[in-house]
């Protein structure tokens, strides 16, 4: 997780110098593993989210006041106490290592469009947006491909067609049959966008799963971020998941 995406999940805006700093040194230890930290390096870190740059004077007192924070090991530098490891674990036990929530950025399917859908839609759109955020451009283009079928059979069962891409054994043919089916129907009156971005996660996630010496680029999926979101937001209302 990026340090910025941390600010958001924390609120580290609204937070006093204090915190802040006591912040920074559990995100580093958290996700970096790093313990040990300067002045200077906790205030570099938050100027390079984007906040102003904190007054090192003040910066040192408030590390030296604050009862969750101790001297480090290595020369002027801080870490966290053990009350004070403690103490924001439990605060934010969803930013714990072990914990199973996933907490990125929204890049590719915001929030907003997929909350109180479904608990394995949202997740799995949170790891769209994680692969990406990370550069996961392979996992993240398989991902697409998954959530594109899971909506398109939903569609299916919403109105009483699943037959139509069922095989003999009443489980679901290949998605490529599935999507020449619906584009040959298009019974939903599916928008022309959404035809399209329904071939191209096709082709992009059979590479990403299948193809031995193929490596997805991010920018092919930013290329067509936009048009996928869009496509999802039509199949969540055609699959009567949104009303």
């Amino acid at each position: 997780m990026k340090f910025e995406t941390f600010c958001e999940y924390c609120d580290f805006a609204k937070k006093s110098e204090r915190e802040k700093c006591e912040l920074v040194l559990f995100y580093e230890k958290i996700i970096n593993k790093r313990e040990d930290l300067t002045p200077n390096e906790i205030a570099t870190i938050i100027e390079n989210a984007g906040f102003a740059r904190l007054n090192l004077t003040r910066l040192k007192s408030n590390l030296y006041k604050s009862r969750k924070i101790v001297k480090g090991r290595a020369s002027n530098s801080y870490k966290l106490s053990i009350v004070g490891q403690k103490e924001l674990s439990s605060q934010y036990v969803d930013f714990n290592i072990d914990s199973e929530e996933i907490i990125v950025n929204d890049e590719i399917l915001p929030n907003q469009l997929l909350n109180g859908t479904r608990g394995y839609i949202e997740k799995i759109a949170k790891q769209i947006n994680g692969s990406f955020e990370n550069n996961f451009n392979d996992g993240c283009a398989v991902l697409m491909r998954r959530l594109l079928e899971i909506l398109l059979i939903m569609t299916y069962q919403h109105h009483r067609k699943q037959g139509e891409i069922q095989d003999n054994q009443n489980g679901y043919k290949n998605l490529s049959y599935i999507i020449n089916y619906t584009k040959s129907n298009n019974q939903f009156h599916l928008s022309k966008t959404a035809i399209d971005c329904l071939d191209i996660f096709r082709i992009l996630g059979n590479f990403s799963a299948h193809s031995i010496e193929y490596n997805c680029l991010k920018k092919e999926i930013k290329d067509v971020s936009q048009d996928f979101r869009v496509t999802i937001e039509e199949l969540l209302y055609k699959s009567g998941i949104k009303k």
